[in-house]
């Protein structure tokens, strides 16, 4: 008896654990993406986070800026919610590789603008794909209809495949401007940035 007793506290805990994890790594994945959609929280907006992404490598702009900006507020609403839970933390994950990519240059740490902080988001939202958004949530409410068994592993592949692209597409045109910069003689005037 006691041993059902402790099965049942501790599953308890890891379903109290997971909406408490769910909430705060989707709530800050929501924020981050509402900066970049709608100008929340002091971001740019769409027009400002175009810019960016461009600056960034990630071309066109505004699609990246759009992509991002849905997988992180989508994806962190789902996640806090607890709907459709492997698409969402695999579509966050993605978002948040990306992300990563940008800042590994500086190193890990986030004080010197590292890639600490979206890495561990990412870690995190991986990590609800795989174990699911547990009994407090919507995919329970709903039957896991949106949480079957076998949609951890297609959602990360998928969303993998998806931001391993990304990536490659951003490294080939950061590559392409820092070749056109060492090949442009030092008083050509710069060509305007385009979106």
């Amino acid at each position: 008896m006691s041993s059902t007793v402790t099965s049942t506290g501790s599953t308890r805990r890891s379903d109290l654990a997971r909406l408490v994890l769910r909430a705060g790594v989707g709530g800050t994945l929501a924020a981050h993406g509402a900066q970049k959609l709608f100008g929340a929280f002091g971001g740019g907006g769409l027009e400002g986070t175009q810019g960016a992404m461009h600056a960034m490598g990630f071309r066109p702009g505004r699609r990246n800026a759009v992509l991002a900006g849905v997988a992180e507020t989508g994806g962190g609403a789902l996640l806090a919610l607890g709907l459709a839970t492997p698409a969402a933390g695999a579509a966050a994950a993605a978002a948040m590789a990306a992300a990563a990519t940008v800042h590994a240059p500086n190193g890990f740490w986030a004080t010197s603008g590292g890639l600490e902080y979206p890495a561990v988001l990412a870690l995190a939202s991986t990590a609800l794909a795989v174990a699911g958004p547990g009994r407090y949530s919507l995919d329970r409410a709903l039957g896991h209809a949106l949480d079957k068994p076998w949609m951890p592993a297609v959602a990360l592949l998928a969303a993998g495949a998806g931001a391993a692209w990304t990536i490659r597409q951003r490294q080939a045109a950061v590559a392409a401007d820092a070749q056109a910069a060492a090949d442009a003689p030092a008083d050509a005037p710069q060509a305007p940035v385009a979106s």
